[in-house]
């Protein structure tokens, strides 16, 4: 196969990288100097940094690392926060419910949240046509000794005479 001087096919013995198919002088020139992407004889990549550059980037990354996981920690915090509210809303309506029927109340509350979380409903009050309970779960925090509260809900039903 004969390599032609304009020609689409190139000659890897003149040409290893396959530079010579740019169209611009210029650039085979700018590509083939310094900063092309051959290693040099110190296995550096570009002929840039020395010895002393190489562990760089891993104490740049430990610096950063706490602040990954602060903010992932908020991330999880923030759905524990989100998870205990709705909980609280589904304990409320499930002790009106109960309520509003004349059954236990505080044991159905309870028992409507998921185990891990700590869950009760103040007693129910009542008028003439419905029944109001306020429930309180207990938010888990993801950080020791940091509390974030409690989440407070309140549900009316009708009641079913």
């Amino acid at each position: 196969m004969a390599y032609g001087r304009r020609g689409r096919e190139r000659d890897p013995l003149r040409d290893p990288c396959g530079q010579r198919e740019r169209e611009n002088a210029g650039e085979w020139e700018r590509g083939h100097g310094k900063g092309h992407g051959h290693r040099n004889g110190r296995g550096l990549r570009n002929g840039h940094g020395n010895g002393r550059d190489r562990g760089q980037v891993a104490i740049e990354y430990l610096g950063f690392l706490p602040v990954l996981l602060a903010v992932a920690l908020a991330a999880v915090q923030l759905g524990l926060i989100a998870y205990a509210a709705q909980q609280a809303g589904t304990a409320a309506r499930t002790g009106a419910r109960s309520a509003s029927l004349r059954e236990d109340y505080a044991g159905d509350c309870a028992r409507a949240v998921s185990s891990w979380l700590d869950a009760s409903c103040a007693p129910p009050s009542y008028s003439d046509k419905e029944v109001q309970v306020t429930s309180t779960v207990v938010i888990p925090s993801v950080i020791p000794g940091i509390g974030f509260g409690e989440a407070h809900r309140t549900a009316t039903m009708p009641l079913d005479h």
